[in-house]
């Protein structure tokens, strides 16, 4: 549940008093060292215990409310450890991960249950937002890095050649083996596997009593519970241009938030090329900063928000509020910051 606060000023007011004691928001990691841990005692039934380390290629940030330090102290090495697992099967850049060998041989025997679970909801959102989520978009991206490392942009010609390769219906799924229906097809889960990985490091916490939790991946935040003395856990959307100007402060009980923007992983100065792709130009979306998707697991708001930034703003926002239980906020590049019709801040 997300509650409307009184004024714009008092919402960040609330926010820098207790962001720094609570380690909250999406633009909290940024703001902590690689390795971090305390314990604050509130009271005498109830310590604030956090934990910071580097995984998945960001800042992971873990707060607990409980009233024993040590308890959530283990549950968090049990979370981080079940984070480890998890990113060594879905990242490109393992070698031994079978995402990397499925994209080197183009077919993969044997698929991790976990990576099974993760394709077939991808396959589902690339269905529901008509196209616009597309994890088959790698030979694409592939090329803006290459072209990177080469100090160019990426010719029209070269990225007519690759976008020949996208196609979500060209993964072919059967008793545990997915194979590519065309060589040099690949796939890339950034854009939903770390959703994924927080619903199961939170899944974890809660299996060993952690119930009222926070769990911040560099942007991509579960929150359970409720955070110290009862209240609601105070979330920032992250400001596209870094300025800590931010879009909105949001107040958060049970749920999840996730954002994406192009200010994350981008391939030339102006930002025209960056990690999102849409799936049938070939080209990144240029009309969105940055958007952030509410839902009730991270998984579901990781995809959504790069799905929603695919669409024009105005499509975006049309197919959110058709969804149910979901709610978004886009800050196009002009500036201008759109919601759907029940976002609340």
């Amino acid at each position: 549940m997300i509650t409307k606060q009184t004024s714009c000023n008092s919402r960040r007011r609330l926010f820098l008093k207790y962001s720094g004691l609570l380690g909250l928001g999406s633009v909290a990691g940024s703001l902590l060292p690689v390795e971090h841990a305390e314990a604050l005692l509130f009271h005498k039934k109830e310590y604030k215990v956090s934990n910071t380390r580097l995984a998945m290629g960001t800042y992971v940030a873990m707060t607990a409310i409980h009233p024993s330090r040590d308890q959530a102290e283990e549950a968090f090495g049990r979370a981080f450890a079940e984070i480890e697992r998890l990113s060594k099967i879905f990242s490109r850049y393992d070698a031994s991960s079978p995402v990397t060998e499925l994209n080197h041989s183009g077919r993969l025997k044997g698929m991790p249950v976990e990576m099974q679970e993760v394709l077939d909801r991808a396959s589902e959102f690339h269905r529901q937002t008509d196209g616009m989520f597309d994890i088959t978009v790698s030979p694409i991206v592939d090329l803006y890095r290459h072209c990177r490392a080469d100090g160019r942009e990426p010719k029209a010609s070269e990225i007519e050649q690759a976008l020949q390769l996208v196609d979500s219906t060209g993964l072919k799924m059967k008793d545990g083996t997915i194979r590519f229906s065309r060589e040099g097809m690949g796939i890339t889960l950034d854009g939903i596997a770390k959703g994924y990985i927080v619903d199961r490091a939170s899944q974890v916490l809660i299996g060993q009593g952690i119930d009222n939790h926070l769990i911040n991946a560099g942007g991509d935040i579960k929150t359970s519970g409720s955070a110290a003395r009862g209240r609601k856990w105070t979330i920032a959307v992250q400001d596209p241009r870094k300025e800590r100007a931010y879009p909105d402060i949001i107040e958060m009980g049970t749920g999840a938030i996730a954002t994406s923007g192009n200010y994350e992983v981008y391939y030339d100065r102006e930002k025209v090329f960056h990690h999102i792709v849409n799936g049938r130009s070939g080209y990144s979306p240029l009309l969105s900063a940055s958007v952030s998707v509410i839902a009730s697991s991270v998984l579901e708001a990781d995809a959504l928000s790069t799905a929603v930034f695919v669409y024009e703003p105005d499509l975006g926002l049309n197919f959110m509020n058709q969804r149910p239980h979901c709610e978004c906020l886009i800050v196009q590049r002009d500036g201008q910051v759109r919601t759907s019709a029940g976002w609340y801040g």
